[in-house]
């Protein structure tokens, strides 16, 4: 399922994170840590892969469109059990 959210909004789910998560997105999806971390903004290619976000500049740090919600699905899902 595909999504658009501005960059920042990214940022803030991904500052809302408890210490850990990417290790625990990756470990549960069979990802590189490297590649949970570029799905969030990061730059590291070399070690990790693109994950189908595509950013166009603009406020708010522009619009991010994600191909696919896989990531996003597990860190929203995180910051709901940390609520808790």
């Amino acid at each position: 399922m595909t999504k658009t959210i501005t960059f920042n909004e990214l940022r803030k789910i991904k500052d809302a994170l408890p210490s850990g998560s990417m290790t625990k997105i990756a470990a549960e999806l069979g990802l590189n840590e490297e590649t949970v971390r570029n799905y969030f903004g990061g730059h590291n290619y070399k070690d990790g892969k693109s994950c189908g976000i595509h950013i166009e500049a603009g406020p708010d740090g522009g619009l991010v469109m994600l191909d696919d919600t896989q990531i996003l699905d597990v860190a929203l899902r995180i910051i709901e059990e940390n609520k808790a």
